[in-house]
């Protein structure tokens, strides 16, 4: 579906926005304003990372947004981002997507008439600030589940899919952080020595902020799988050392009673009358001795 955003009767340059074309419509759109094959091709491509690059006559991008919905266990890049073609003409500029975007509308109403824009590359800034702003809200939902995952950890019961949602939560937060990484050529373009201004100059400030948000968020994650981890070690040990406490009481009462359980005919004790309670009373010493021993160690 094609539709005219803004054209020449309003402003210096035209804007085309197109949601998945069907391949009559994008051979259209080829042939008519001569988009080269490789850009098409790039396009099509399900997981091309973002990208910019001169070809002929236009300045081709493509910039990664963060998806409006995505699954609990999304974990790649065509899960939780969106692909947006950008192809800036001197006085034209087209979009394609795939899914429906709310971004064109959003920027006509609150940013072309606000910021003025006079030019494709100011308009191709407002569009790539939108883009980045798509992630602003996806980075407070995961510091969210960070925090549910921490007071999970440490303040209740751990639950055997505590690990598999932290893995997820994990790969969210770093095919994320990737994207937006691989972004810093576009906004190096955007915001050039020559071209920047005030308002490049905020597309490059949330680029930062966004930046920062999320390289925190990757390093919090990875503290968190390590605190994970030797909280199970931890519990681990703990499981062991109470059952070693029970294998210390019990090593010498077994070696009293394997003693006495030989059948051998002259043991010194067989027949004698207060053999068993001395026996009794013997390992009932042992225990406590042991006992008083670990509490005076601290073991208990």
């Amino acid at each position: 579906m094609l539709q005219s955003i803004t054209d020449h009767s309003e402003h210096p340059f035209e804007w085309l926005d197109v949601t998945d074309p069907d391949q009559e419509e994008l051979a259209s759109l080829t042939s008519k304003y001569a988009l080269h094959e490789s850009s098409i091709k790039d396009w099509l491509q399900a997981d091309h990372l973002p990208k910019y690059e001169h070809v002929g006559s236009y300045a081709f991008i493509i910039f990664r947004i963060h998806a409006e919905k995505t699954a609990v266990e999304a974990d790649t890049v065509p899960e939780l981002t969106d692909k947006v073609a950008i192809f800036m003409f001197e006085d034209r500029v087209i979009t394609l997507h795939k899914h429906e975007w709310s971004g064109p509308q959003q920027i006509k109403e609150n940013r072309i008439s606000q910021h003025g824009c006079e030019n494709t590359h100011q308009l191709v800034n407002e569009i790539v600030k939108v883009c980045l702003s798509s992630y602003e809200d996806p980075s407070a939902r995961l510091t969210r589940d960070i925090e549910y995952y921490e007071e999970n950890m440490f303040l209740k019961t751990r639950k055997a899919s505590l690990l598999k949602g932290l893995y997820y939560l994990r790969r969210k937060v770093e095919v994320t952080r990737r994207v937006i990484m691989l972004s810093h050529d576009i906004i190096d373009r955007i915001d050039s020595p020559e071209q920047s201004n005030t308002y490049t100059r905020d597309t490059r400030d949330l680029y930062v902020k966004l930046h920062s948000i999320y390289d925190t968020l990757f390093e919090n994650m990875n503290q968190l799988v390590m605190i994970y981890f030797s909280i199970s070690s931890q519990r681990t040990n703990d499981i062991v050392r109470v059952l070693t406490v029970f294998s210390v009481f019990f090593m010498p009462l077994t070696f009293i009673v394997g003693i006495y359980g030989m059948n051998f005919k002259f043991m010194p004790e067989l027949d004698w009358k207060y053999g068993y309670p001395a026996v009794m009373i013997f390992m009932a010493v042992i225990t406590g001795g042991i006992y008083v021993w670990f509490k005076k160690r601290g073991w208990l």
